[in-house]
């Protein structure tokens, strides 16, 4: 069942439930028009479905399957029906993908299972054989909510969508803003949570944003406000953006309008503005990859959960930390999630801001530093200022641009003066292309794709690290942050090896792993994958569209990853691809062969309908042998004229265009940590920087001195800094360009078995 406001991905979701309960052998039930429909009850409202009714869902936007409030279901009577008519549909499970509210009814209906049948019992509305049948109720929750507002878990469905939507208005606002010179102030969702404000206001660079959980006095942020955006204007910025959640607040709990902070910039600042409300086109619109694998995976762990679930077990909640999906206690964290509105009630904004998760306090103290960039006082005294240069090395990636921004305007408020390297190692040794970075050049660089710095392969021994060491040295660098996939990675390596050669080298080094193979060691997430998999999910869906018109047809897709299968794997799961092949796994005549004669079956018990079509995708490197237009001729010769195959190359539209609001508010966070990690870093190195005997250091300092260059990774539910020996002796696959632990390897079934694929493990 879907509840409360609808979010991008819910079909997914719904869709991963009805395939993961069929596959496990159980009746998966839909429960149309939400907790209307479970209370009105019957054929009309609560349906059976099976494996091809849900078939295209993945790329369909709202929920299929309704949803729709009901008053009747907060009284007794109305709960008393819905367990008749749970009942009378021999169901004994049910899981609900929804906001708070919609969570909070499921389990206070478990908690009264009991008493209703008995209820039921005693008034002969069911027989003593189905009150034992159906003794204990389970219930689920996956949370579908834009807004992002509950509590234990880092994701809802859809909020990733409804902020790609929100980005993506700002940007085209931004680009007529600029036009005109104009301000806007835009209105966003989020009544009682500001995180789609918050996060927006990142991704886009507003100049100020007003939330829910950080309000202050009419006269104060009216102060603030005008003062940060004088401020930028003086500086030569041409355009203004205050977004503004709905649920924005003064202090003294008094609604903060748009209008009003419209006629704060015309009269105070004189400024041209406008007014956008966004309204419900932040809930519109197909789900991004991100929020259709998240709500897939939840979907799939849901039904795991109802099976595992006894009479003793606390109704869990489906949640995601850091990339990994887990189980929270439901009914703690809506109770966590309703003391955050409470707190703002009472007025006490600190419990709110602390009952808030920790990424999103770190998000505002960071979106505050970068926004006060080189126009306030630094934050450091003088002695404690440094020279911090970025470099990027290796393919272009989404979120590069993101990071050198964010680094750069996090150094402006602290005082360190950053420097940007152009055009890799190699446009260092030619051509110096090192320069200090300006605010008013770079403040375009956050929402723009490629790499505004220049990039390119080479790593330092391949140019000549020697003069490297010299202008490290002529520019006084402090610290560098090199972003970049595996040529970075190696840089890194180079760097870290060559310290006892060049004291030059003898400073916090400190690699982001940004590249769409997703295959640098230390982290299991890089910028640029978010960015690469919207891409390849958009392609998908064009293709599996005329795939599905043209009835009987199958496109083989050639993804790019290198010797990874990340984005292949990814990109199955999210666009329902029947098929996908990559290196880890090969792909051997035996499996070809029984994906072949899947395929036949499939056609056949198509008949004809609609939405027939299929997708293989195939990791380019996965078969030397067997290449893209190999496999579809193969597939034709095999298929007995059934169905045909087609291949498509997308090539480097993978990359993608703008970075994906994923990746650029990533890229701020791991931006600021990494600038934080070299401030920490460095005092650590100063009594080494001119040591003659670099090479015979106690095994005490040698520990001190390795960790000061090292890869900053998203690992399990943290962020992690994990130095650089370390990972190549022991975590790196070197002759593969790959790390030895494949941490995605379990998507894999999860995707084979929500498409029903039979596979040979060899």
């Amino acid at each position: 069942m879907t509840s409360g406001g609808d979010a991008p991905g819910m079909n997914a979701n719904v869709r991963a439930m009805v395939r993961a309960a069929i596959y496990k052998g159980c009746k998966p039930f839909a429960i149309y028009e939400g907790y209307e429909g479970l209370v009105k009850g019957g054929s009309d409202y609560i349906k059976e479905l099976s494996w091809n009714d849900v078939r295209g869902w993945l790329s369909e936007g709202g929920t299929n399957i309704g949803t729709a409030r009901s008053k009747e279901f907060r009284t007794k009577e109305g709960r008393l029906k819905a367990a008749k008519n749970l009942i009378d549909a021999g169901i004994n499970a049910l899981i609900v993908c929804g906001g708070d509210g919609s969570l909070t009814g499921a389990d206070l209906f478990r908690s009264e299972w009991p008493e209703l049948l008995s209820t039921l019992l005693k008034s002969n509305q069911i027989t003593q054989s189905q009150h034992q049948s159906f003794k204990y109720l389970n219930i689920c929750g996956t949370v579908g909510s834009i807004d992002n507002d509950m509590s234990s878990t880092d994701a809802t469905i859809g909020a990733y969508s409804s902020l790609a939507r929100i980005c993506q208005a700002i940007d085209y606002i931004d680009a007529t803003a600029n036009s005109h010179s104009r301000a806007f102030v835009i209105e966003v969702m989020g009544r009682h949570c500001g995180w789609l404000a918050l996060m927006a206001g990142i991704a886009t660079t507003a100049d100020y944003i007003l939330i829910p959980e950080k309000p202050a006095s009419s006269k104060e942020w009216h102060e603030q406000m005008t003062e940060i955006v004088a401020k930028h204007r003086k500086r030569g910025k041409r355009t203004t953006i205050v977004l503004v959640a709905e649920g924005a607040i003064t202090s003294d709990l008094k609604p903060i309008t748009c209008t009003e902070v419209k006629d704060i910039l015309v009269e105070k600042l004189g400024l041209d503005t406008r007014i956008t409300t966004l309204g419900h086109v932040q809930r519109g619109g197909t789900a991004v990859a991100y929020d259709r694998i998240l709500a897939t995976l939840q979907g799939f762990e849901a039904i795991e959960a109802v099976l595992q679930c006894t009479p003793d077990t606390p109704s869990p909640m489906i949640a995601i930390e850091e990339n990994k999906i887990i189980r929270r206690p439901l009914v703690n964290a809506v109770k966590l999630t309703k003391s955050v509105a409470e707190a703002i009630n009472n007025k006490d904004f600190k419990k709110a801001m602390q009952l808030r998760d920790s990424e999103f306090v770190e998000h505002l103290h960071n979106f505050m530093a970068m926004n006060s960039a080189d126009h306030n006082n630094p934050s450091l005294p003088l002695e404690k200022r440094l020279n911090i240069a970025i470099i990027n090395v290796g393919a272009p990636a989404g979120g590069m641009n993101s990071a050198t921004y964010s680094m750069a305007t996090y150094c402006m408020s602290r005082g360190h003066k950053p420097f940007g390297i152009y055009n890799g190692f190699t446009g260092l040794t030619r051509h110096e292309s090192i320069k200090p970075l300006n605010w008013l050049e770079i403040i375009n660089w956050n929402n723009a794709g490629g790499s505004e710095l220049g990039t390119n392969r080479t790593v330092p021994e391949e140019s000549d690290i020697g003069l490297i060491a010299y202008y490290f040295t002529k520019y006084k660098i402090d610290g560098l942050i090199i972003v970049g996939g595996f040529e970075a990675y190696t840089s890194l390596h180079q760097l870290e090896r060559n310290r006892v050669n060049y004291p030059a080298f003898r400073i916090p080094i400190i690699l982001i792993p940004a590249t769409i193979s997703n295959n640098v060691p230390g982290t299991e997430h890089s910028l640029g994958t978010d960015t690469c998999l919207n891409s390849l999910v958009e392609y998908c869906d064009t293709i599996k569209q005329s795939a599905s018109a043209s009835r009987n047809r199958v496109f083989v897709i050639e993804v790019q990853g290198g010797n990874s299968g990340y984005i292949a794997t990814s990109a199955a799961l999210a666009c329902g691809a029947q098929i996908s092949y990559v290196p880890e796994e090969g792909i051997s005549l035996d499996q070809l062969e029984m994906d072949i004669n899947s395929l036949k079956q499939i056609f056949i018990n198509s008949e004809g309908k609609s939405k027939s079509g299929k997708l293989i995708l195939k990791s380019a490197n996965a078969s030397k042998v067997l290449t893209t237009n190999v496999l579809a001729s193969i597939i034709n010769s095999e298929s007995s004229h059934r169905f045909e195959a087609k291949t498509a190359i997308p090539g480097h539209v993978q990359q993608g265009g703008m970075p994906s609001p994923i990746d650029r508010t990533r890229a701020a966070r791991l931006a600021v940590r990494a600038v934080q990690f070299i401030e920490t870093k460095t005092e650590i190195l100063l009594p080494f920087k001119n040591c003659d005997s670099f090479n015979l250091l106690s095994d005490d300092d040698i520990h001190k001195i390795v960790n000061t260059a090292a890869v900053l990774g998203i690992k399990r539910s943290k962020l992690k800094f994990t130095n650089i020996r370390h990972l190549y002796d022991f975590e790196t696959n070197v002759k593969k360009r790959m790390p030895k632990d494949i941490h995605w390897s379990y998507i894999r079934d999860i995707a084979d078995q929500l498409e029903g694929r039979i596979t040979i493990k060899h």
